[in-house]
């Protein structure tokens, strides 16, 4: 009798789209808690505890601040305690911290509320979406990271109305517990059944190429680097993190500012529907360079590019006057073309101008600088356009052209940056 030959074992699906599904759902949560959260946060804290706006203005800058200090040292909690209990971590802590905010009964206890929530929302940022992500994509990163980052911009347009909605129907303790539990009820699960799986224990490779043959290199090879010392001595480090900072300080600034700029031209609901469309071309825009970044393509050129088409947009925003709609929705489009681009560029470039190794910490230093910067940027764009004002609510094409211009200086610094750490690449 013959013995019937034993069938290889099937091999498993390749496990990085699951992973880009995952970082997707993880940045909504994160961006919708820790960054679109508190502007939100700030208005229910004031109306509930009477506290000057300053005070609850300098907590939210404070959570930005602390999670600048947490996301530097995220690579090294991430070979700590793994990738798994970091994320459950800090959806743990965001959502603790969060029920603090609601429920804060003096300023010391708002203060530490924004302790918690600034260090576990970076758990679940752009640094810890770049660090889910790439092990699984080398080739296809750009996709892959441009994908899961999207779930930040879904989570600005979901969880901003959502915020209002619940704080203003149940109140805010009630809002943040169902908001944090319903994150941890998502969050969780993730972590302990797609992010414990690492390429090594599934015996896959970057791509969904055979260990053997995937050699772990990003497409242009020919230019990595090891980041020998201090990343501070390094230009290439410099002048990326310094084009990142400078670019999303400028970004944030403006959108701190724009919605109520724009409700004098176009009343409430119209520039709530504009700020929206930004989101959306953002997200837009993301993908789009996404798809044209091919193996050989210059990303610093890609993200200056990005810059200048945001930077177009402001000049017509100078230009504009407060009648002129359609220029302003035009100028509002172009500035958010760039929006996704100005976290999901950055990663990319260091994939190609660092060695694998190097990629996290630059990644997170970089996300480290840039949030510690950005944090002041709402309090310093406003000085700015209170001293240019013509009126106590300023409006487009009213007295708003330095503030326009201070913006436009801010990018154009961005791609001299980018472009002067191209130059010596």
């Amino acid at each position: 009798m013959t013995a019937t030959p034993a069938l290889p074992a099937t091999a498993p699906a390749f496990h990085g789209p699951i992973v880009v599904r995952a970082a997707f759902a993880i940045a909504v949560f994160g961006w919708g808690f820790g960054f679109y959260g508190p502007p939100v946060f700030l208005h229910a804290v004031i109306a509930r505890t009477g506290w000057s706006l300053s005070l609850v203005s300098t907590a939210v800058t404070f959570h930005f601040l602390l999670g600048a200090c947490v996301v530097a040292v995220l690579p090294r909690i991430h070979r700590r305690i793994g990738m798994a209990a970091a994320t459950s971590t800090g959806a743990v802590v965001l959502a603790a911290g969060t029920l603090g905010w609601a429920l804060a009964q003096e300023p010391w206890q708002l203060f530490a509320a924004a302790m918690f929530t600034g260090a576990g929302w970076v758990m679940l940022g752009a640094a810890a979406i770049n660090a889910i992500v790439s092990p699984w994509f080398a080739t296809g990163r750009p996709r892959a990271l441009a994908t899961a980052y999207n779930g930040a911009s879904v989570g600005g347009v979901v969880f901003t109305p959502l915020w209002v909605a619940l704080i203003g129907r149940y109140g805010f303790a009630a809002a943040a517990t169902v908001a944090g539990l319903t994150m941890l009820a998502v969050v969780l699960p993730i972590a302990a059944r797609v992010l414990a799986r690492t390429p090594a224990n599934l015996g896959q490779a970057a791509d969904g190429m055979p260990p053997a043959v995937e050699d772990g290199r990003p497409a242009r090879a020919e230019e990595v680097v090891r980041a020998n010392g201090s990343l501070w001595r390094n230009r290439r480090f410099v002048t990326l993190a310094a084009a990142m900072a400078v670019g999303l300080f400028a970004q944030i600034g403006l959108i701190a500012q724009l919605y109520s700029l724009l409700v004098p031209a176009m009343g409430a609901q119209a520039a709530g529907w504009t700020m929206a469309m930004a989101t959306a071309c953002g997200m837009a825009g993301r993908t789009v360079v996404a798809r044209m970044l091919g193996p050989r393509a210059d990303r610093r050129l890609a993200a200056s590019a990005s810059y200048c088409i945001q930077a177009i947009g402001t000049v017509l925003l100078i230009c504009a006057g407060a009648d002129q709609l359609m220029l302003i929705v035009l100028a509002v489009a172009l500035f958010g073309l760039g929006i996704g681009n100005a976290t999901s560029l950055p990663p990319l470039i260091a994939q190609v101008e660092f060695a694998k190794e190097d990629v996290p910490r630059v990644v997170a230093r970089s996300v480290a600088l840039a949030q510690a910067l950005y944090a002041f940027a709402p309090a310093a764009f406003a000085a700015v356009l209170a001293a240019g004002a013509t009126s106590s609510q300023p409006a487009i094409g009213m007295g708003t052209a330095s503030f326009f211009v201070a913006v436009l200086v801010t990018q154009v610094a961005a791609i001299a940056l980018m472009l002067y750490g191209r130059s010596r690449a």
